[in-house]
């Protein structure tokens, strides 16, 4: 039995993740700006506080999960959204290593989120975790929150970036918010629809988060997304059989940009990112194709 600490443990990964966790018997902990919506959101018998010091240095923390971070996609990415997105991040995952480094009993891992916006426009080229990356805002922001949390690896602790994809769930994230006017009979695709787009079954995200927590040998940097991902227009193809309706609509990329300015790019572009290392150090997706998954969500 280990000793969980998570912070953003009350999104959507997070709150999966700790109920994931609270089945394994694991105790956890979660650093929340919100203490009293944990138990709600994450499930009885999490310990919640909002503050690092509420941590004693006595207590055993053996595995950090970092998983802060403001949503990307909800707002025009203003310069106020962007000091948000950023301090949300970069700035939270500094103050979160510099608690691990004054601390006499450091965890033995850090699994840090990232997200594969990391490589930037990917187009149909095929992602691993060795592949470089396009120069533009979502890769300097994922690059500069790598980086904040790699910096504990010089204290000798285990890190593990996840690069996260488009993450399926039928408690909240990109699906449900598709799911009414796709219900209604208005979605189609965005764009071309040519552009990929990295998904990941929620109780995939979770599993991979606890191998990569188990398995000492594991560091660096890991794809968390399918081994299969599909292009915007195979996805709205899949999800329109699935809910029985027909995918009529599209929305031009020029309406996308005026709508949602440089934020229209996390619509209009994508990663055709593979999950490499994850899969060659053993991980198996119960998940791995897109249909099955939609299924297992929408039943």
């Amino acid at each position: 039995m280990k000793h969980y600490l998570i912070t953003g443990g009350t999104g959507l990964i997070g709150s999966a993740l700790c109920q994931h966790l609270i089945a394994a018997d694991h105790d956890v902990t979660v650093l929340s700006r919100r203490p009293s919506t944990v138990a709600d959101k994450c499930g009885v018998g999490i310990k919640a506080v909002q503050s690092l010091t509420e941590i004693t240095p006595d207590t055993t923390i053996d595995i950090v999960i970092n998983l802060s971070g403001e949503p990307i996609a909800n707002a025009r990415w203003t310069d106020k959204r962007k000091s948000l997105l950023e301090s949300s991040r970069i700035d939270l995952t500094r103050d979160l290593v510099d608690w691990i480094s004054s601390r006499k009993q450091k965890p033995e891992c850090l699994i840090s989120g990232s997200a594969v916006g990391w490589y930037g426009d990917g187009g149909d080229q095929t992602l691993t975790e060795q592949s470089d990356y396009r120069d533009e805002y979502t890769h300097r922001l994922c690059d500069a929150w790598e980086k904040k949390a790699l910096q504990a690896s010089q204290m000798g602790i285990r890190v593990c970036i996840v690069r996260t994809g488009l993450v399926l769930s039928s408690k909240g994230g990109v699906l449900q918010k598709m799911l009414l006017p796709f219900k209604l009979g208005l979605g189609g695709r965005l764009g071309t629809g040519e552009q990929y787009m990295p998904w990941i079954h929620i109780s995939d995200m979770t599993r991979l988060l606890g191998f990569l927590a188990i398995n000492k040998q594991l560091k660096g940097i890991f794809n968390a997304c399918s081994p299969n991902p599909v292009t915007n227009q195979e996805f709205t193809i899949e999800l329109t059989k699935q809910l029985h309706r027909y995918g009529l609509f599209s929305a031009p990329a020029w309406a996308l940009k005026i709508a949602s300015g440089e934020m229209s790019r996390l619509l209009l572009t994508g990663q055709r990112a593979l999950p490499q290392r994850a899969i060659a150090n053993g991980f198996s997706f119960t998940y791995p194709a897109l249909r099955p998954a939609l299924k297992s969500l929408l039943a």
